[in-house]
């Protein structure tokens, strides 16, 4: 069977697929007017590693990578194979499951970034509705900095539908909105956990709030009325992690 390659593009993204696993690196494309030394670092770690290297034009990164915000960079890279269920990711956990659920986040540096809250605090999925949401296009792996790689990205048909089966395995369903009258620190999150962040200017939407067990607030101490989803995400699964290690990290 052939394997699926996809792009890759960004120094970031590029420097990550490397790192993790430079055998599924096919070939790299490099922007043949650039000589400052970030890339020529990364060509000389890709010529060190033996990888296919190809010097093009700038217009032809632009062509490839379907965006003239490549960097000078674009990577040519097999997939890893991830779980693209919900079965197939609680089937192997080795802990309680730590899941991000994204209500509708359409900004692709949104999810991109929560991509990467979400890889940094060893959350094991986040999911999100196929519709009225961004899915994974190169600019979101391009954000993500080689999370997409690492979190399974599972997309749903019916969000609703989805938290009450996690309810039903026995999963905590915790939303997020601000006129919540508990805050993210009065609750416990040990245990099986699926934290439920709203889209931007949004939030949950009415079915959404109506299927989780709980809804909490994250404590504001300044002036500001909210956050940033992945800035929101990033303090949620920080605090559930926080808790399922004692209190450190």
């Amino acid at each position: 069977m052939t394997s699926k390659t996809r792009l890759v593009y960004g120094f970031h993204a590029v420097n990550s697929c490397i790192r993790q696993d430079h055998s599924r690196v096919e070939e790299i494309l490099f922007d043949e007017g650039r000589h400052d030394p970030r890339a020529k670092d990364l060509l000389d770690k890709a010529q060190a590693l033996k990888l296919t290297v190809r010097l093009v034009g700038r217009d032809e990164l632009t062509r490839r990578a379907g965006s003239d915000r490549h960097q000078g960079v674009v990577a040519r890279v097999i997939e890893r194979a991830l779980p693209h269920t919900l079965d197939g990711v609680l089937e192997h956990l080795g802990e309680p499951a730590l899941l991000l659920v994204l209500d509708g986040v359409q900004d692709p540096h949104n999810l991109g970034a929560c991509l990467r809250v979400a890889d940094a605090m060893g959350a094991h999925a986040v999911i999100a509705p196929k519709d009225r949401a961004v899915g994974l296009n190169p600019t979101v792996r391009k954000v993500a900095s080689g999370a997409a790689e690492t979190v399974p990205f599972i997309t749903v048909t019916n969000l609703a539908r989805t938290l009450r089966e996690l309810q039903d395995l026995g999963i905590w369903v915790v939303g997020t909105a601000g006129e919540a009258e508990k805050d993210l620190h009065g609750i416990k999150l040990g245990g099986p956990l699926a934290l439920v962040l709203g889209a931007e200017g949004e939030g949950l939407r009415r079915l959404t709030r109506e299927n989780c067990d709980e809804l909490v607030r994250i404590p504001m101490l300044g002036s500001v009325g909210s956050l940033n989803v992945s800035v929101a995400a990033g303090i949620c699964l920080y605090e559930a992690r926080r808790q399922r290690n004692g209190g450190v990290i």
